[in-house]
């Protein structure tokens, strides 16, 4: 996993695919509709949300196989539970269709960040990750994009 600013992206030479998903976070504000977009077909694209935030009791941990996840905020803030999906009790085994496996969360012995706009969190295939968790002890309204690009698309990935 890393976390970090936007603005250091090019830090990390992961190659067209990385600098695509990022030129498409560039062009996003607040106001952007929800929805799914497409960036490159199915082998990059980006679904807008809004929602609540909550408390882990009322969520899972998720990892996924066949793509890696750029998260950032655009409106409000959010913290995530990450862990090592090798580490975790399987509570629904992976569908392919959907891309995802859900994790029993055990304890709070995870990794925490919060990510507020400006900065953002990449998740690779084996970091089980729960977002949408209060950064406080209130829920509040959160605006976020999900850009999913395709595992091997990235030039430099650790072996899986």
């Amino acid at each position: 996993m890393i976390i970090d600013r936007l603005e250091n992206k090019d830090l990390y030479p992961f190659g067209p695919a990385w600098n695509k998903a990022f030129a498409f976070l560039a062009s996003l504000t607040p106001q952007t509709a929800e929805g799914r977009y497409a960036i490159e077909g199915d082998d990059i694209f980006a679904i807008v949300m809004c929602y609540t935030t909550g408390t882990p009791e009322t969520s899972l941990l998720e990892s996924h196989r066949n793509y890696v996840d750029i998260q950032t905020v655009l409106d409000g803030a959010e913290r995530f539970e990450c862990a090592n999906r090798e580490d975790l009790s399987i509570e629904v085994f992976y569908d392919a269709a959907k891309d995802i496996e859900l994790y029993e969360r055990k304890s709070s012995r995870g990794i925490c960040a919060d990510i507020t706009p400006g900065t953002f969190i990449m998740l690779y295939p084996h970091d089980a990750h729960m977002a949408a968790l209060m950064t406080d002890d209130t829920p509040k309204q959160v605006k976020k994009v999900v850009v999913k690009v395709k595992a091997g698309l990235l030039e430099i990935l650790p072996k899986q």
